[in-house]
């Protein structure tokens, strides 16, 4: 069985909506599609956005209007959903919702943005921490795992295109790029660098000062998997075609027994 799992951080789904978001759906016709940021909340969903295109649709809404925010999009129902660590501090900003498939459990998480200060650095890396433990539940119950979304940090040099000049910014801090070495080993595997060795392949670009143009940009989104789901991992790309976000989607693909 071959599986399509695509990976956006939207920067805001109604927006988006306006940019040929249903079109490209169409076309692409992935699977699975997580979203992260969507930036909406349960009223403010449109027709279209309850529909999505016939997907089975199942979404994290923050506390905070306008703010964070994740979907998932699934062709297949769901074994089951859940929304957040069950944890408060960490769970009222909408930032993850798993959902089991049959063969994986899919983690679809925007992890937080530690550039605002010292407070929100901090709460970025205990989410982590928290993020850490929570999946180490799911494999020792057996789970194989899928984990994607905006991770919000470059793991190494090549995964930006300026990493002397942002040394000592949030997002590639070295606390930051030392807990992605941690989740690596405890058993997870970046397809995408499984694959491709190549420099200037990013995922995010400031649109502010024309970043995407000169492509001056960071690799912060992810599609994680345990190395027990390594196996069925056919390929692992990144869609910097795609326009209509700051963040482009990224993607693997599947084969499933």
């Amino acid at each position: 069985m071959q599986i399509r799992l695509l990976c956006w951080n939207v920067n805001g789904i109604r927006a988006l909506a306006k940019k040929g978001f249903f079109d490209w759906l169409r076309q692409e016709s992935p699977d699975i599609l997580c979203l992260q940021e969507t930036k909406v909340q349960q009223e403010q969903l449109t027709d279209d956005l309850v529909d999505m295109n016939g997907y089975h649709t199942y979404w994290n809404f923050p506390d905070k209007k306008g703010y964070s925010g994740v979907a998932t999009l699934c062709k297949e129902k769901p074994l089951r959903v859940q929304n957040g660590f069950g944890i408060e501090e960490f769970d009222r900003e909408g930032r993850m919702i798993v959902s089991e498939h049959p063969g994986f459990t899919l983690m679809n998480v925007y992890f937080p943005n530690g550039k605002m200060g010292p407070e929100r650095l901090q709460y970025k890396l205990d989410f982590y921490n928290v993020f850490l433990d929570f999946a180490a539940g799911y494999r020792r119950d057996g789970h194989k795992l899928i984990i994607c979304g905006d991770l919000n940090t470059a793991h190494k040099e090549i995964d930006l295109a300026r990493p002397k000049a942002n040394s000592k910014v949030s997002g590639f801090l070295p606390v930051e790029r030392e807990w992605i070495d941690k989740f690596i080993s405890h058993g997870y595997v970046d397809t995408f660098r499984h694959f491709n060795k190549e420099p200037d392949q990013y995922s995010w670009w400031d649109l502010k000062t024309g970043a995407r143009q000169r492509n001056v940009g960071w690799r912060i989104d992810y599609f994680f998997v345990s190395q027990d789901l390594l196996p069925a991992v056919q390929s692992a790309f990144i869609m910097q075609e795609v326009t209509g976000s700051d963040h482009c989607p990224v993607g693997i693909d599947l084969g499933l027994d």
